[in-house]
């Protein structure tokens, strides 16, 4: 798969920060030069936001980058960065800073994730979905929920692609026993985590309520990895809005949370059999 957009931004901005470190700049005085605020700067150096290109030849002067050869890579980085990826079809119902995540995920290529409360998104039935959203939005319109699950289920495509996105998922037992959208929409939700568990790029565990206190307590968590060229990035959310956290040290922190909820949680083949069981005792 090409590099999309938001790799591209990505990259760029990590050259630019490593030009204006190398410069013994600090980012205000940078931004300050440009005309810009610093958290706008910011944005761009970690590839949440594109950059103009008269305002990237103005930092490829600042950073005394001459070679006409560099200056035209990094230019063509920051034209493509302009792209849109296409979920930006979906700008009216995306909530405030999820397009990036959602390109993150749209170019990842193994993603790691732990939800507390309900099914990842990435494996969520239409009804399930709508479901959801109905619960978290009930003042949007029929049409509004029905973008937003098409906008869900689009993201699933990664589970298609050649190679797919290599997925491990591990929900809380409260995940798969919440009757969202009543028993026939979680009976249909059961059944199609029960043929994602046995696709060869999906693991699924679920973490038993008898574990008690374990790794993710505080909440869900994404961890999201790339090639080797791009660092990982690991994500969370709330009410408050969208964390991403790319400093090595929390990275490390979250993969290793997440090694310990998998040492924690029951087998891939508990976990189905679990699964299977509540599927079983949910009334016809």
């Amino acid at each position: 798969m090409p590099d999309g957009p938001t790799v591209r931004r990505r990259r760029l901005g990590a050259e630019l920060r490593r030009l204006r470190d190398g410069q013994g700049m600090k980012l205000d005085e940078v931004a300050n030069h440009l005309g810009l605020v610093a958290s706008t700067l910011s944005r761009i150096e970690t590839g949440k936001a594109p950059i103009r290109t008269r305002y990237l030849n103005d930092l490829l002067d600042l950073y005394e980058i001459t070679d006409p050869g560099v200056r035209r890579v990094l230019v063509d980085m920051g034209r493509e960065g302009h792209r849109k990826g296409w979920w930006s079809d979906y700008d009216d119902v995306l909530p405030s800073g999820f397009d990036v995540y959602v390109g993150l995920e749209a170019e990842a290529r193994e993603l790691r994730a732990y939800e507390a409360n309900f099914v990842h998104g990435l494996l969520q039935t239409r009804d399930y979905a709508t479901a959801i959203l109905r619960g978290l939005h009930p003042r949007d319109s029929d049409e509004q929920i029905q973008r937003a699950v098409d906008l869900r289920l689009q993201r699933q495509r990664k589970l298609d692609e050649e190679p797919p996105l290599d997925l491990w998922l591990i929900l809380d037992e409260g995940a798969i026993r919440r009757q969202v959208g009543g028993t026939e929409v979680m009976r249909g939700q059961l059944e199609h985590l029960l043929r994602a568990g046995a696709w060869p790029h999906v693991t699924l565990q679920v973490m038993a309520f008898e574990e008690g206190s374990h790794a993710g307590i505080v909440g869900p968590f994404t961890i999201l990895r790339f090639d080797p060229a791009d660092p990982d990035v690991a994500y969370t959310e709330g009410m408050a809005g969208s964390v991403y956290l790319e400093k090595d040290r929390e990275v490390r922190a979250c993969t290793e949370a997440f090694d310990r909820l998998r040492a924690s949680a029951m087998s891939p083949e508990t976990s189905m059999a679990l699964i299977e069981t509540v599927h079983s005792q949910l009334r016809e």
